[in-house]
This record gives C-alpha cells, sequence and structure tokens, in this order.
C-alpha cells in the first residue's frame, strides 16, 4: 500500500498583482510578446526542453499554445487571448500586448480598481461607437467589386508573419493565389442561407514558394498512380462521372479482435466470405455505371483490380479530413457498410485528371461547380511552411470575417495613436453630467484615459524594433516611423515619406511630436481629421471584425484581472 500524505492547507494570496513575482512575469511576457509583433518581429524558437520537435514563429496561435505560464493570473490572460485568436484567427498578439499595457498602466495609477473598471468601460464604448461611425477616420470600407483592397488585407497578414520568410514577389504570388482560393468558395447562386466553400491546403515541401497554385475541385495524393498511362473513368450517358464514397474500410478485415468473438461455421472462411463481398459490393457499383470510388480508408487489392479491368478508378487513404469537402463538392453520401448501397448515395463529377507536383502524383477531381478548391503550398522548408501554412489559414479567414462585416481598419500603427489622439481629444470635453453617471471625478477619468492611451501608443510602438524614433502627427493622428541612427533635434518632415499604414503622405506641413518614451507629451487641438483620400495599391489595412475584438477582449481581461482580489490555490 502506498504512503498516504497529510493533505495540505489551500493557498491564499490577496492583492495578486501587488506581488513582485506576478508584475515580473507580466512584464517578462510582454516583451516576449511585443518582441514578437509586425513585419520586423524577431522570431521565437519553442521546445519542450527534452528534444523533439522545435518551433520557429513570432505568430501568438503557435507561441501561447506552446508557452508555460505558471501563474493563475497568466493564465486568465493567455487563456482570453487564445479564445479570440480561436475565433478570429488574426490580432492576437495585439490583444495580447495591449492587456498587458493596459494591466501594467492601470496599476500604476492612484485611483481605485473599481474607478478604473467603470472608466475604462466608458472608453471602450466611446472607441467601438467611433470605429463604427460613418464619422471613423481609421477605417477603410472594402469593395468586393475591387481586388485592390482584399489584396492589401492578405498582403498585410502575409508580410506581418517573418517567419514565413517570403519576399516581395512572392507575397504578391501567394495574396493573388489566397485570394483567388477565397473566391472559389463563394457559392456562385446565393441562397437565404448561403455557406462558403472550403479551402484545402496541400502540403508540398522543397519547392519554391512561386510554385505554389489554386487548382478547382480536389486533390487526392495517390503514389501508386502512373503518369505515364491516359486515365480511363467510365462516364453516364450525360458525360458525367458518378462517384461512390466510402467511409468504411474495404480492405476485407472488417471484423478485429476488439470488437468482440465472432463464430464461423466449420469450412466457412472469414476471409473469403468477406472478399466475396465487396466483390459483391464492386459489381454493383459497375452496373451503377460508378466511374470513381474514394475511400477514405483501404480498398482491398483484388477489388482494386476487378475495379480497374471496368474502367472504374479507385483511390484508397484519402483520410477523414476530405471526407466533408468530397461529399459537399460532389453531393454524394459517404457509405458506411459495405452490404447495402442505397441508390441516393451517388454523387457526380465534371472530370478527373492526374496532376503532378514536386515528386507527388495527384488525383485531380473537377467538380461540376467550385465551391471547393485546392492551395498547392510550396516553401523551402518544413519550419518556413508551417508557418506559412498558419499564415494563409489567418488570410483565408480575415477574408471571410470581411465580407460578413465589409469595412477593414488602417495598419501599422495607425489606428492605435488615431484612437488614442481621439480619446484625448474626447476626454477633455466630457461633460458634467457624464462624469456623474460614470460616478467619478474629471481628475480620475484624465487619469485612466491617459493611461488608456498610453497603452494604446505603446501597441505601436512595438512595430519598431530598431531604436528609430516613433512619431504622431497631430493633424490626422496617424504613426510614423523615423529610421534608426538620427538625432532626436532632426527635423523630421526630412525623414519619413510615409505613415504606417501608407495612406498619408508627407506633402503637407504636418506637426509631429515624439510617441516613444513621451505618451501624452501633448494633447491635440482638436479631433484628428480623416486622411482626404482612403484608396492606394499597398495600404497596410487590418481586419475590422478582429480588431475590434481584440480591442473588447484586452481591456475586459484587464478589468477582470485588476478586479482579482484573492488567488484560491489547492496545493494537493
Amino acid at each position: 500500500m502506498s504512503r498516504l500524505e497529510a493533505k495540505k492547507p489551500v493557498l491564499f494570496i490577496s492583492e495578486p498583482l501587488t506581488k513582485a513575482t506576478v508584475s515580473q512575469s507580466l512584464s517578462l511576457l510582454s516583451g516576449i510578446l511585443k518582441s514578437c509583433y509586425g513585419p520586423a518581429g524577431r522570431l521565437k524558437q519553442l521546445h519542450n526542453g527534452v528534444g523533439g520537435y522545435v518551433c520557429t514563429t513570432s505568430q501568438s496561435s503557435a507561441v501561447l499554445s506552446r508557452l508555460s505560464v505558471g501563474h493563475p493570473v497568466l493564465s486568465v490572460l493567455t487563456a482570453s487571448v487564445q479564445n479570440h485568436v480561436s475565433r478570429f484567427s488574426d490580432c492576437g498578439l495585439f490583444t495580447a500586448i495591449l492587456c498587458c499595457s493596459l494591466i501594467e498602466n492601470f496599476k500604476s495609477l492612484n485611483v481605485a480598481s473599481c474607478a478604473v473598471i467603470k472608466i475604462s468601460k466608458h472608453l471602450l464604448s466611446l472607441c467601438m461607437d467611433y470605429l463604427k461611425s460613418e464619422a471613423c477616420g481609421c477605417r477603410v470600407p472594402v469593395d468586393f467589386s475591387r481586388v485592390e483592397t482584399l489584396l492589401c488585407l492578405v498582403r498585410s497578414v502575409l508580410t506581418s508573419k517573418p517567419a514565413c520568410m517570403l519576399n516581395k514577389t512572392e507575397v504578391d504570388h501567394l495574396a493573388t493565389l489566397i485570394l483567388k482560393a477565397f473566391i472559389f468558395t463563394v457559392p456562385c447562386h446565393v441562397e437565404t442561407n448561403a455557406v462558403l466553400g472550403k479551402c484545402v491546403i496541400v502540403p508540398v515541401k522543397g519547392r519554391r514558394v512561386v510554385d505554389s497554385a489554386v487548382l478547382p475541385g480536389l486533390l487526392i495524393e495517390t503514389p501508386e498512380i502512373q503518369l505515364a498511362k491516359p486515365l480511363t473513368v467510365k462516364r453516364t450517358c450525360s458525360n458525367m462521372i458518378k462517384i461512390a464514397l466510402f467511409c468504411v474500410s474495404m480492405s476485407g478485415d472488417s471484423f478485429s479482435p476488439e470488437e468482440g468473438t465472432i463464430t464461423v461455421h466449420q469450412g466457412i472462411s472469414l476471409e473469403m466470405s468477406e472478399l466475396n463481398q465487396l466483390l459483391s459490393v464492386g459489381e454493383q457499383l459497375v452496373n451503377d455505371e460508378v466511374g470513381l470510388v474514394v475511400c477514405q480508408k483501404v480498398i482491398h487489392p483484388s477489388l482494386k483490380q476487378y475495379l480497374r479491368e471496368n474502367h472504374v478508378v479507385a483511390v484508397d487513404r484519402a483520410g477523414l479530413s476530405l471526407m466533408e469537402p468530397l461529399s459537399r463538392m460532389t453531393g454524394s453520401k459517404p457509405i458506411a457498410s459495405i452490404h447495402s448501397l442505397a441508390p441516393g448515395c451517388y454523387g457526380s463529377l465534371k472530370d478527373v485528371r492526374i496532376e503532378s507536383f514536386a515528386s507527388k502524383r495527384f488525383v485531380h477531381l473537377i467538380p461540376n461547380d467550385t465551391v471547393v478548391c485546392s492551395l498547392v503550398l510550396c516553401n523551402r522548408n518544413e519550419t518556413a511552411w508551417d508557418e506559412l501554412k498558419r499564415a494563409c489559414e489567418t488570410a483565408e479567414h480575415v477574408l471571410q470575417l470581411t465580407i460578413k462585416e465589409p469595412l477593414a481598419l488602417l495598419g501599422g500603427g495607425c489606428t492605435e495613436t488615431h484612437l488614442a489622439s481621439y480619446i484625448r481629444h474626447k476626454s477633455c470635453s466630457l461633460s458634467a453630467s457624464c462624469l456623474k453617471d460614470i460616478d467619478c471625478s474629471r481628475t480620475q477619468y484624465q487619469l485612466v484615459a491617459d493611461g488608456f492611451c498610453r497603452s494604446l501608443e505603446s501597441v505601436a510602438c512595438s512595430l519598431n524594433h530598431d531604436d528609430g524614433e516613433i512619431l504622431t502627427d497631430v493633424v490626422y493622428g496617424h504613426c510614423w516611423f523615423v529610421p534608426s541612427g538620427f538625432p532626436s533635434v532632426s527635423n523630421w518632415s526630412d525623414l519619413v515619406s510615409k505613415c504606417g499604414c501608407g495612406i498619408n503622405g508627407n506633402t503637407e506641413n504636418l506637426s509631429w511630436r515624439l510617441l516613444q518614451g513621451q505618451f501624452g507629451s501633448s494633447v491635440m487641438q482638436g479631433c484628428p481629421k480623416e486622411p482626404p483620400v482612403k484608396v492606394a495599391d499597398f495600404l497596410t489595412l487590418d481586419c475590422f471584425a478582429a480588431k475590434c475584438s481584440g480591442l473588447q477582449v484586452a481591456l475586459e481581461t484587464a478589468n477582470l484581472i485588476l478586479d482579482l482580489s484573492y488567488v484560491i490555490e489547492d496545493q494537493n
């Protein structure tokens, strides 16, 4: 009998944010995430310390899922950000950095946490109302009849992931492919409840990125297919190819010992009985004019040969992940038993071809209506390919979110600095009745508003990793990056050409203020203006839905953590 240990008492930690260990851990986490942020973000190598797979990345989804945090306060923060990323795919680092900055700035204020929470909720409502208003100067409408803005959105996602190791030509090529793949998934005939199709990513590692391609339909890898031999497929009288989709094993060993005991009469061969049943299914498929059989698992060699002799193409080991898109694309119903084939279970295809990419061979299934497509994704090595796959999935999700809400926000730190300028302007002109409703003094409101604005500006500053100065103009409230190596007394107009998002050029007589290290050094005289032109070929844009959610999640999580009085931990 094992030795019994005495039960340890529950550990109570009061006011956890006042503890030095929590502050140090929060500061360390913030530093790690800030160093990952943006196109010039520094890469992180994550591994378990005892060997195995090493992940090289700067993406929040990969960093946070592999980063072990010990303190419950940090666990709340990371779980909240991961939940946001699972729903929106984008703006994970923005959310995490902003949340850390809000906690650090609000904690340093000499204002009660209950007052900070009430004021910050009001500030959030001001931001959300402004972002959703027509007067917002940092949002861009997305016109789906023009591809320029959509390409800007996709480019912005790809360029923000430095571990993908893409040059400009590769970014442009991939952005076009991702947009093309997305358009394939949009139904041609819109119904009441239209559902977008699916883009399946096919991995080809060790090849150039520009070898990537998009094909309508699905690619199923089939190493045994010979390229030299022409593919003869049986067609129906209407020149279509009938397809049968099996989600059950057709290998002839359906009975496994784990499923129980089977009683077999003397002289009966279980294997032959099963094979005869498979050949009977094959005969029915031939009689029903089926031209293609796809099986999720394994097909018996004898059945494969029988089907091939009758001009029926048999593809096995398709895998579970392809079952749903295959069923949707062809209209076939997955067959779960070899003992009964319903007449309505078959689907149809326009054509079947053989495709080759690098050393891999595929059967290419071409549908009648394209709502499913395949993105053949190439990159030089496995590490860069893994990062690129995540980036492409994020870009596709951003486009899906944008079709629901056709808006984008200016990137490159400009939305953050513009919002900070707007909040500073609004906080100066807040009415006495509004302060009474919030139940706070004007001084308290100004302190919290300044901490909120400094947090937004610190996110913009996180984009700079080269020690150059960061400016904001007092006309539009946009973010401008000065190359490193110039003294702070320089004539800024000679050193900057475009703002962070690329929408404003240095063509006006703009006034500047330093942002980095001098947060809140001056208040703008008026509300920040809207840029005169909101169309450019190479804007840096952020997903509207993802960034709005990130702003809300960051502030609500910060408020939750600020409101923690005790951490109660079971040590047993």
